[in-house]
């Protein structure tokens, strides 16, 4: 039997509780920023309440998702810059939820490391706080796991969960969509959260970039490039969905326009898309030529520059591109709906 001299403890193995206790008590201002009066707990408990405002939500359906940001991680891992990586995790969770029409109530988040490193750890949670405020979720609970001699020091995984609230006759289901519909593109900020696998091959191995190598046609370095945070289309949507019939949304990740929005449209019906409706951002351009790849491949694997799509009534298009300019949301008239199926390109 050990003596308490030789004794084991939890440190021992990897894990320090006292560590993890103070990081969250060093956290819980940038979380506690993000609540909205609907919380009803503090941080710290076993769980999160949140009372449900009925005078808004009269006929109210949850609508839930979860999501990571796959290997952009490596990006951050490599550039030692952590601080945008949990807008990413909130934007890839929130726009999700945004596509039924709903609004975005609460988010959490899961963060798992080797060894928890408060600095780090720290800039990630700064980073999923901002996602929220931007998104006007509320940063209601999360955990951190240390899990020494699973993940490799210096490396960690990140996941987040968003529930939102939509009115049951207020939700948007693409069952509307008609032939001749207009699709509306939302400019994205670059790749987003998809593709970064074929990026990295491409930048790293095959190229022979490092984080610090600037790229003329990008006006920066490639790091700074691939760190570029996912867009959060929220305020901009709700804001149309005010005052315009939204028929049908979706989010753009993997899969890109191809594979996505063909998600959101009855049996029947596909979508015509002119490629030449709106300028992507020159990432897309770089990598499509020195990676000599295919235009199909391209747009089944990055999102092209449109990050998010809506379809509206050929009368409402207009007036709908108008309002997300007024809330400073780039759009364009991307295509229509045509009879068939999947998307054609032009």
């Amino acid at each position: 039997m050990n003596t308490d001299d030789t004794s084991l403890t939890y440190k021992d193995a990897g894990v320090d509780i006292d560590k993890a206790d103070t990081f969250i008590k060093d956290v819980s201002p940038l979380i506690k920023k993000t609540f909205r009066k609907e919380v009803l707990t503090d941080i710290g408990s076993f769980s999160a309440l949140f009372r449900l405002d009925l005078t808004k939500f009269t006929e109210p359906v949850l609508v839930s998702g979860t999501d990571g940001v796959g290997t952009k991680l490596k990006i951050a891992f490599m550039t030692g810059k952590h601080d945008t990586i949990g807008i990413d995790l909130v934007a890839m969770c929130v726009n999700d939820v945004l596509t039924s029409g709903a609004e975005p109530l609460f988010f959490l988040d899961y963060l798992a490391v080797a060894t928890l490193a408060p600095l780090t750890a720290r800039e990630i949670v700064k980073g999923i706080a901002a996602g929220c405020t931007e998104a006007g979720c509320a940063l209601i609970g999360g955990e951190t796991a240390e899990m020494p001699g699973f993940y490799s020091n210096g490396e960690y995984d990140v996941a987040g969960f968003c529930v939102g609230a939509v009115n049951k006759p207020d939700i948007i289901d693409g069952s509307s969509i008609v032939e001749s519909d207009v699709v509306i593109g939302l400019a994205s900020s670059g790749l987003h959260s998809n593709g970064y696998s074929l990026a990295r091959k491409l930048f790293f191995e095959i190229e022979g970039h490092t984080m610090d190598t600037f790229i003329p046609a990008l006006g920066r370095t490639i790091g700074e490039e691939l760190l570029t945070p996912t867009k959060i289309y929220v305020k901009a949507v709700l804001s149309l969905k005010s005052e315009v019939n939204i028929k049908g949304m979706a989010h753009i990740t993997g899969g890109g326009i191809t594979g996505n929005l063909p998600r959101v449209l009855p049996a029947g019906l596909g979508a015509f898309i002119d490629k030449s409706s709106w300028v992507a951002p020159a990432i897309f351009a770089l990598i499509g030529k020195k990676g000599i790849i295919s235009h199909d491949e391209m747009f089944r694997t990055f999102n092209m520059g449109i990050g998010y799509t809506i379809v509206v009534a050929r009368e409402d298009a207009a007036r709908a591109i108008e309002i997300l300019y007024r809330a400073g949301q780039k759009a364009f008239p991307i295509g229509k709906i045509i009879e068939g199926n999947g998307v054609i390109y032009n």
